[in-house]
């Protein structure tokens, strides 16, 4: 069993990230990107009555009156500052709320997904590797960086070609913040406050896009 070096505390902000066993793709349509965007929204929270996917069989309604009173009631696990969804791997920007609240919250969000994955694809195994990575955030300019980096992702990564494509990209947090999406689970005010606009978010993102994408092009002569 693989044991974490340093704990995660409640209260302070991490970068979390994870992805697939062998880089094999965890996301193959839109209707998987989805899934993975609802599940986020349920497994926020502590304790939901019901598992994921019996909540998703409910009729609509019953399942809109379900949210509603979890959110009214139910204890927040994490606060999700931003987030990057990608073929093989995900990236979170998140704080801990509870004593092992991001524990939890990832734990419920990998198994339900994988489960869904497995069972859709007739798939046996894991889907994720063993243990999702935590960087602690020590400072508000490490926070900004890697705002921008999970945002930038798409784009260093060559997953878009164009900045129009990148603020369109539907599977992460950018949208929201400039306003072209919409995500409940989202805790958009710690990031804006550090901005007098949407704009201004814009400009410090796109201010590093071609040399994040420099770097990512040559990471494999520098990384393990």
């Amino acid at each position: 069993m693989t044991y974490r070096r340093q704990p995660i505390v409640p209260g302070q902000i991490y970068h979390i990230f994870n992805k697939s066993i062998a880089g094999e793709p965890i996301f193959l349509n839109a209707k998987d990107y989805s899934r993975f965007l609802k599940t986020i929204d349920f497994y926020r929270f502590s304790s939901p009555p019901l598992r994921f996917s019996f909540f998703d069989r409910l009729p609509i309604i019953e399942r809109d009156n379900f949210l509603k009173n979890l959110k009214k009631r139910g204890q927040k696990l994490v606060s999700i500052y931003a987030f990057c969804l990608m073929p093989n791997h995900f990236h979170f920007l998140a704080k801990e709320l509870v004593d092992e609240g991001i524990k939890r919250f990832v734990s419920n969000l990998q198994n339900s997904y994988a489960k869904y994955f497995n069972t859709k694809r007739k798939r046996q195994g894991s889907l994720f590797q063993e243990m999702f990575k935590a960087v602690l955030i020590e400072t508000e300019e490490q926070f900004l960086h890697v705002a921008r980096y999970i945002h930038l992702n798409p784009y260093s990564s060559f997953l878009v070609r164009t900045i129009s494509q990148l603020e369109n990209y539907p599977w992460s947090s950018f949208g929201d913040y400039l306003g072209k999406t919409r995500f409940e689970f989202l805790d958009k005010d710690f990031l804006n406050g550090f901005y007098p606009s949407s704009e201004s978010l814009r400009s410090f993102t796109l201010d590093q896009k071609d040399y994040q994408r420099r770097l990512e092009k040559i990471k494999h002569l520098v990384c393990e």
